[in-house]
C-alpha cells in the first residue's frame, strides 16, 4: 500500500525531528559535579595549607598541621557539615596541588594577585597579612608625614623597609637592621623612635611590653583568600557565604587574635586585587 504524500511527508519530517533531538541529547554534556559537591558526598574538605608560615601555617608539639589558617580550614569544615584533612603544601607546590586535585580547596596564605587569578578562583579574602608602623603610645604618630624628624627601623631589604622608604618624608632618618628582632629591640630600648613591622612582630613587641606601644597606621596589607580551581560558581559561592558568616559572627577575628594577636584587618571582597586595581 502506497501513503499519500501528505503522510509521507509528516513522517519524514517525525523522523528528522526525531534524530535531531536525539543528536542534540548527545552532544550535550551532563553537568559536571562541582568540588563542593564531591566534598559533600565524601564527608571530607581536604585543605591544603603551608606548615612553615608562622603563625598563619605551622607543625605543632605533635608534628600536625596548626596555625591560623588550619582553624580557618576546620571551621570550614565544620560549616559544612564533614571532616577536615589537612595536607601540608609548600610556597612553589600549593597551585599544583590545586590543580591537579590533590587538594580540593587552598586555605594557605595565599595573596590575591591578578596574575594567581588566572590560574585558580578566589573566595573573598579570609585574612590579611599588614605591614604597619609601630611605635610608642603615648606619641601622636597618625602619618607618614607626621614621621619627619624620627628614627625609623626596619629589617633590612624587607618588604617593609621598602614600603617606609616609599612614604617616609626626606629628613627622616631610616635605621636598618639584619632582622626583625634587632628592629624590635631597638625599639623596645629606644634606639628608634617607630619600627615598620608586621602584624606578628607588633604583637611580640605588646606582650614583652604591655600597654606601652600601639600601631600607628597601615603602611602595606595583603588579603588572603580561599583558592579553588576555576569555573565552579556553586563551590565559590558556597566557601564566599561562610567566609561572610564567620566574619561577621566574629569567629576569624577570635581566630586571628588567637594566633596574631591583634584584630583582624577590615577586609574588601577581594576583586579589586584579582584585577589589579589600587
Amino acid at each position: 500500500m502506497f501513503l499519500n504524500n501528505k503522510i509521507r511527508n509528516f513522517l519524514v519530517s517525525a523522523l528528522f525531528a526525531g534524530c535531531g533531538a536525539l543528536a542534540l541529547s548527545a552532544a550535550a554534556p551532563a553537568s559536571a559535579a562541582e568540588t563542593i559537591d564531591t566534598i559533600k558526598q565524601n564527608g571530607v574538605l581536604r585543605a591544603g595549607l603551608l606548615v612553615d608560615f608562622p603563625p598563619y601555617g605551622i607543625l605543632n608539639a605533635e608534628n600536625k598541621p596548626d596555625g591560623y589558617d588550619a582553624d580557618v580550614a576546620r571551621q570550614l569544615a565544620k560549616d559544612l557539615g564533614v571532616k577536615i584533612e589537612l595536607v601540608p603544601v609548600t610556597g612553589p607546590n600549593r597551585i599544583p596541588f590545586l590543580l591537579t586535585g590533590k587538594v580540593d580547596v587552598l586555605v594557605a596564605s595565599l595573596a590575591i594577585t591578578p596574575k594567581r587569578a588566572e590560574q585558580v578562583q578566589f573566595s573573598h579574602p579570609y585574612s590579611a597579612a599588614q605591614i604597619v608602623l609601630f611605635g610608642p603610645k603615648d606619641d601622636k604618630i597618625g602619618k607618614a608625614e607626621d614621621l619627619s624628624g624620627l628614627r625609623v627601623g626596619v629589617a633590612r631589604a624587607s618588604t617593609q623597609d621598602i614600603a617606609v622608604t616609599k612614604v617616609a618624608p626626606k629628613d627622616a632618618e631610616i635605621r636598618r637592621f639584619d632582622d626583625d628582632a634587632s628592629a624590635m629591640q631597638a625599639l623596645l630600648s629606644g634606639q628608634v623612635d617607630a619600627i615598620g613591622c608586621s602584624t606578628t612582630v607588633a604583637g611580640q613587641i605588646a606582650k614583652r611590653a604591655p600597654g606601652k606601644f600601639d600601631t600607628k597606621f597601615v603602611l602595606l596589607q595583603q588579603e588572603m583568600a580561599v583558592a579553588m580551581r576555576k569555573g565552579e560558581p556553586k563551590t565559590l559561592d558556597t566557601f564566599n557565604k561562610l567566609i561572610t558568616q564567620n566574619i561577621d559572627n566574629g569567629t576569624f577575628d577570635k581566630l586571628y587574635q588567637k594566633w596574631l594577636g591583634s584584630p583582624l584587618p577590615k577586609l574588601s571582597d577581594g576583586t579589586a586585587a584579582a584585577k589589579g586595581s589600587k
